[in-house]
């Protein structure tokens, strides 16, 4: 039954494959990059509602790779 419940929580996460992609394109090269920066090219890239979400929420300023995506859900850092 745990694993029930292990699965259903995943479920509602969304896929952070396309963040992490991202991520990794846009701090090719730079060590930080503006929330701004970040949120524009989400948008260019399509990336879905729940994560652009999560990236309009953060507060404005300049985040390390490991910083962005500790706070987005990701996995790059």
């Amino acid at each position: 039954m745990i694993g029930v419940t292990d699965d259903a929580s995943v479920a509602d996460e969304p896929d952070t494959r396309a963040l992490d992609d991202l991520l990794d394109d846009l701090y090719r090269g730079q060590e930080r990059i503006t929330q701004a920066e970040i949120y524009r090219r989400a948008v260019a890239t399509e990336l879905p509602p729940e994560l652009l979400a999560r990236i309009d929420a953060l507060p404005e300023g300049e985040y390390a790779v490991d910083e962005a995506s500790d706070l987005l859900g990701g996995n790059v850092g």
